[in-house]
């Protein structure tokens, strides 16, 4: 084997390089209008095994509340590191007095997922392939996005809550909290029918657009209102 032909297969064979890494931790700071009425993180606080394999564990938190209102929510994402497919969900979300919890596992080798939090229920169909509300946010970080054009993918674990679309609207300049001015895709994505990317909710997605893909801003729809969440501070988890 010439060395050239050794050079390009040693290409072929190494892994993606990622937009992200274990211990990435985002933090913003949440707006209702004008006011400030929280904080929320997005981040990676470690590798777990589920079922015999590496998972990345992907953390959202949500946490504010006024005079009228008060929201206190995370997601709990398990991942599969080897081929990016979900194995386990969790919601866990209160607003005001409304307390929402589900969980899931998922199975996508074998077609199914389950809930199994609050009570445990029969299995239903899954693609091949699935994602959740969480990991679909460091999938996109992946996706090549071009502006004017809508993505479909079927890949959401609730088979019949398919499919999952994001619409590049446009190119803004944004603000980094180190004070540089970033290019940045913004998006329209849409999954399932509750959290940060409902249909109803109406988001806006800011990633950067370039090799770091960061989220710089996510806009979104609640009940009582639109909440706005500005990147803060880029650190890392357990700092």
């Amino acid at each position: 084997m010439t060395l050239l032909a050794i050079v390009l297969a040693a290409l072929q064979s190494a892994p993606p390089t990622l937009p992200f890494k274990v211990g990435e931790l985002f933090e913003y700071g949440a707006k209702f209008g004008v006011l400030n009425v929280g904080s929320a993180s997005i981040g990676i606080p470690s590798v777990d095994t589920v079922l015999g394999d590496p998972a990345y564990h992907f953390r959202f938190t949500l946490e504010g509340g006024a005079l009228f209102f008060k929201i206190n929510s995370s997601l709990d994402s398990w991942t599969r590191t080897r081929d990016f497919h979900s194995v386990r969900f969790r919601r866990d979300s209160k607003e005001n007095s409304r307390h929402y919890i589900r969980a899931w596992e998922i199975r996508g080798d074998s077609g199914y997922y389950r809930q199994t939090e609050p009570e445990v229920q029969p299995q239903a169909p899954t693609p091949s392939d699935p994602l959740d509300d969480a990991s679909f946010l460091y999938f996109v970080r992946t996706t090549p996005l071009e502006v004017g054009k809508t993505y479909e993918f079927r890949r959401y674990f609730r088979g019949d809550r398919n499919p999952i679309t994001i619409t590049v609207l446009k190119r803004e300049t944004m603000e980094l909290p180190d004070g540089s001015k970033v290019p940045c895709l913004v998006l329209n994505p849409v999954i399932g029918e509750t959290g940060l990317f409902a249909k109803r909710a109406e988001a806006r997605l800011w990633l950067t657009d370039d090799a770091r893909r960061i989220p710089v801003q996510i806009r979104s729809r609640y009940s009582f209102g639109e909440i706005t969440l500005k990147l803060q501070r880029i650190g890392q988890t357990g700092s």
